[in-house]
């Protein structure tokens, strides 16, 4: 968890590049992203050379013949050097960094430089070298980038909006990533669901003396030391895969993994709702929150849909049924509409996942989740490929630590550690009183009411019981009552 100070410089950052004309959020995080990868370019090749000349080999500099590239060279340039030297040296270096063939290399080869003048350069130079990030551990080199894509406060043109972090990691939770799963993200955004699986089997695999706190009690330094070298090469190789549609996006996700320590994500640029994404019975994980809108065009639409819908979240249910392995689970955040609406594409999808999957989990959520970009009321739906649904337990969450309206202030009511602890223990739990938060509906009542997954459709108003009493003996006592009072005033006056 990063403290107040680099928050702050962080904010400071956006502001910079907001009043130095990149008004655009997208455009001023893949200028920024560009910037701390420079910086990290030079911190990781010192930290080599140091590890090469601890066991005695020999290294070679990726500034070997590069020395105006280095970001502590150029970064002392003056106002009148810097601009061009960074445009059309540095960036154009950095650009070609990776192995021909890489996705690196794929993705960076038409990128632009875009910062519009030498002040502006300047300014963003001083403000992150005042984030020390070499001297941040990996866990801080990360938080620093997902608190930056954390200000991002728009939209995207196709309905995609960042999801907030602790709705990734609860999801992260539910389904448990393990080693040797491929996962995959099918409109990855800034890859937020894939850093936090990786991060997770990090976790899984670290010795619990290594594990260190924050001062809020936020555990990090995972070192996965249980891991051999080819289990971890799997891990950072062979398991997170992502695709978006937006160039980008794509560009902000390679950096935010390779800023988590991943130097080579399996990140596309792709629309997978294409004919060009064929990649059935594949994953063993997939966490997503797709787009809520948009369109494609009929004639790319993939062969491979039963539904010959439009509606993308309905689609992209369909995409990942398709995508997962059997025995596959998949936990990902639909818009309520899904879980009751009555075209036959929506009865078809739900039916579909039900018949053909274990639905594990129907978790409702409140509106104001994804504020202030959205106020869409949202669900999480986590299933199993592979086995029909039995029954399914609902949850509705009212609130997830902080505040539904724009500001998202933190509070202290909080349902997700319940959901977590509920959601472990439901099979062992008495969950048939529909009164609750959380219960079991069988299947055979779901498809009497048209396989809908609608919480509120199930739970059961806890009605105040009244007891009803003859009249005649409530007047009796009534007249009894009055008699007791009017001897009792007798007695006052006697006295």
């Amino acid at each position: 968890m990063l403290h107040n100070e680099l928050k702050s410089n962080i904010r400071r950052l956006w502001d910079k590049f907001w009043s130095g004309g990149i008004s655009n959020p997208l455009q001023a995080i893949e200028q920024i992203s560009y910037l701390l990868y420079m910086k990290r370019l030079e911190d990781k090749d010192i930290q080599k050379e140091q590890e090469a000349i601890l066991k005695g080999e020999d290294f070679h500099s990726i500034f070997e013949k590069h020395k105006t590239c280095r970001w502590s060279e150029w970064s002392e340039y003056p106002a009148e050097k810097i601009l061009d030297h960074v445009r059309d040296v540095v960036f154009p270096f950095m650009r070609e960094l990776g192995a021909d063939g890489s996705l690196y290399s794929k993705y960076m080869a038409n990128a632009n430089f875009e910062i519009p003048n030498a002040s502006l350069l300047i300014e963003a130079v001083k403000i992150i070298n005042s984030l020390h990030i070499k001297e941040q551990n990996q866990d801080a080199q990360g938080d620093i980038y997902e608190y930056l894509l954390s200000e991002l406060q728009t939209a995207g043109k196709n309905g995609q909006f960042r999801t907030p972090r602790h709705i990734i990691k609860m999801m992260v939770e539910l389904s448990k990533p393990e080693l040797n799963d491929r996962i995959l993200d099918p409109a990855c955004g800034t890859a937020g669901f894939l850093v936090n699986a990786y991060e997770y089997i990090l976790r899984q695999n670290t010795s619990e003396d290594l594990i260190k706190k924050d001062d809020e009690g936020n555990e990090y330094n995972f070192k996965a030391d249980k891991l051999k070298p080819q289990q971890k090469k799997f891990l950072d190789q062979e398991t997170l895969y992502g695709y978006d549609i937006d160039q980008t996006l794509t560009r902000i996700a390679l950096m935010n993994l390779m800023m988590h320590g991943i130097t080579n994500p399996n990140i596309k640029q792709l629309n997978t709702l294409s004919k060009r994404y064929n990649e059935e019975n594949t994953y063993d994980l997939i966490l997503a929150n797709p787009p809520f809108k948009g369109s494609i065009d009929e004639s790319e639409m993939s062969d491979n849909f039963r539904n010959k819908t439009k509606k993308t979240e309905l689609l992209f249910l369909e995409l990942m049924y398709n995508s997962l392995a059997n025995g596959g689970r998949c936990a990902v955040i639909i818009p309520n509409g899904v879980l009751f609406g009555n075209s036959n594409a929506h009865k078809s999808i739900r039916k579909l996942l039900l018949e053909n999957c274990r639905m594990d989990a129907v978790i409702s959520m409140p509106s104001g989740i994804f504020k202030p970009y959205a106020g869409v009321s949202t669900a999480i739906l986590f299933f199993t490929k592979g086995e029909p649904t039995k029954k399914v337990w609902f949850y509705n969450m009212e609130a997830d630590g902080f505040s539904l309206d724009d500001k998202r202030t933190k509070i202290e009511i909080n349902d997700i550690p319940d959901i977590l602890e509920r959601f472990k223990r439901r099979k062992e739990e008495e969950n048939e009183e529909r009164t609750k938060k959380h219960f079991f509906v069988p299947i055979e009542e779901i498809v009497e009411k048209e396989y809908n997954l609608s919480f509120s459709t199930y739970r059961e108003d806890e009605e105040e019981k009244i007891e009803y009493r003859d009249p005649r003996i409530v007047r009796n006592e009534l007249i009894d009552l009055e008699k007791e009072i009017l001897k009792g005033l007798e007695n006052l006056e006697k006295i």
